[in-house]
């Protein structure tokens, strides 16, 4: 079995980060997630703070505000810097080998490489908001509140730098329900995958 590059998109709350994870440790390759931040912040030198909030999600949840906000003169944004410094180090990884990408539009960036299995991992709403409350704990806006608009946010911050529906399936090999498969069965249906 040829173990290849995985990329992990997830809707905010459905465990795709936890999937990504226990995936890494099954085939005992690097898994990068809350890793990307600190190499993104080497590469581009901006904060964990910045590199956090803006690395795969629009300060607006549409991406025609977001494209028209926060630039200078010539049209540049310092999020344009973030994600030229984000896109340099996915590729980068990918070229040391084997690996799990979280987030951050790895399926974007690695999609001409025949060697990346791209995945999405989603559930509904009221799976990932009994997972939000359960990981995160009560928080001042409403569940439901919360993960509408990250999903927002990030599908707007997709749509900007990749010109692509973010969620959509063709832009992945495999989606996965985890409200329905659950974590483990969604690392075995990955495993299956590779043959």
């Amino acid at each position: 079995m040829k173990i290849p590059i995985f990329t992990i998109s997830r809707q905010f709350g459905s465990g795709g980060r936890t999937v990504g994870k226990r995936l890494a440790e099954r085939l005992a390759i690097p898994c990068y997630d809350q890793e990307l931040i600190e190499k993104i912040m080497e590469e581009s030198g901006f904060t964990r703070e910045f590199v956090e909030r803006s690395g795969e999600q629009m300060r607006y949840s549409s991406w025609i505000v977001g494209a028209l906000s926060d630039r200078d003169i010539n049209g540049h944004s310092i999020q344009d810097d973030l994600w030229s410094a984000q896109f340099s180090v996915i590729t980068q990884l990918a070229q040391q080998g084997p690996c799990v990408i979280v987030g951050r539009c790895g399926d974007y960036i690695l999609r001409e490489r025949e060697d990346c299995l791209r995945i999405f991992i989603h559930a509904d709403m009221a799976h990932r908001i009994q997972r939000i409350v359960q990981q995160y704990g009560q928080r001042q806006d409403a569940p439901e509140k919360r993960l509408r608009d990250k999903d927002q946010r990030r599908e707007a911050y997709y749509q900007f730098y990749t010109g692509q529906r973010w969620g959509e399936v063709k832009n992945y090999h495999l989606t996965l329900d985890s409200g329905k498969l659950g974590i483990d069965r969604c690392v075995q249906v990955i495993l299956s995958a590779l043959g």
